[in-house]
């Protein structure tokens, strides 16, 4: 990517797309083009096609997305399928009829096997069963790494997909019902101690293990890979390392400071035992992330606090 060419950054008010604007910004790239979903709806194959038209853009960072944590994927089903599917339908093609050069597209985690071998390689995808919990959501994400796939073998277009683990940052969602883990647990604790409140209840028993990035090495890795990176197999992007929840809890506890006691609801779904990226095949290619958890939770308490409170 040269700084003059035209950058379309999908999704770039999330948290997600919002740090690979900010990277690109950072690296002095100054043709950016960003569309809010108000100006754009890319579920609507009309208007996507129009945007591509006009705009032409160079890259695509297609990082839009409907997400949730476990209550929202469980509830809303049909419309993680649905607009998960509309949105990469349109913005892939409409990258390949209007000649970009490069698209990437981010994926999720939760595209693996629920009881896949641990930690997850890329070639473990469509080895058994998904998660039942997010399932829709995860075939949506699978149909649109075999769509980079498929348009790159049929028509040799260079788009490539990552899947990153669990992650957390800067402008996250901390909704009570539909945020993930971290976040979720973020406010319960912030509430707690602001309400010196006696304990803070914890959905599911504690065990399961999860992998967590801060968002802004995500953006670097994207950044990283848009370079580096020209094969038609997707690539894991994480940290290589995991954390109970309970042990998240713990750290979240400590970094607010928050002094009851916690409460494990065990009549709540755990989800995924463990979800843990086999990163190897990212290292090799000569990037690893800076941002550790009890740092990253310091940085995202600080943002939680400045603009959610």
């Amino acid at each position: 990517m040269e700084k003059g060419q035209k950058i379309y950054i999908a999704g770039h008010r999330g948290m997600v797309g919002s740090a690979i604007l900010r990277k690109l910004e950072v690296e002095g790239f100054f043709n950016l083009v960003v569309k809010t979903s108000a100006e754009l709806d890319l579920r609507n194959q009309q208007a996507v096609a129009d945007f591509f038209a006009s705009e032409k853009p160079d890259y695509v960072f297609l990082a839009a997305a409907k997400v949730g944590g476990i209550l929202a994927n469980s509830t809303y089903k049909a419309d993680f399928i649905y607009e998960n599917l509309a949105i990469q339908m349109n913005v892939i093609h409409q990258s390949y009829v209007h000649g970009v050069k490069k698209l990437m597209f981010l994926g999720s985690s939760c595209i693996y096997p629920k009881m896949a071998p641990q930690p997850l390689k890329e070639e473990y995808l469509l080895t058994g069963l998904l998660e039942p919990t997010n399932e829709p959501y995860a075939i949506a994400k699978i149909a649109g790494i075999k769509m980079c796939e498929a348009y790159r073998e049929q028509y040799g277009c260079n788009f490539i997909s990552v899947m990153p683990t669990n992650l957390y940052g800067y402008g996250d969602n901390y909704h009570p019902q539909n945020a993930h883990v971290l976040p979720a647990l973020i406010r319960k604790f912030h509430e707690a101690k602001v309400n010196s409140a006696s304990e803070v209840i914890i959905l599911g028993t504690g065990s399961p293990k999860r992998e967590f990035l801060f968002s802004d090495d995500l953006a670097n890795a994207c950044f990283f890979l848009m370079q580096n990176y020209n094969e038609s197999s997707f690539i894991n992007i994480g940290t290589g390392s995991d954390v109970s929840i309970k042990d998240l809890a713990l750290l979240i506890q400590k970094v607010i400071g928050f002094e009851g006691n916690l409460v494990f609801d065990t009549s709540k779904p755990d989800g995924t035992p463990r979800k843990l990226m086999d990163v190897s095949k990212l290292h090799a290619k000569g990037w690893k992330h800076q941002i550790e958890l009890e740092e990253g939770i310091k940085l995202v308490y600080e943002d939680f606090k400045t603009n959610y409170v």
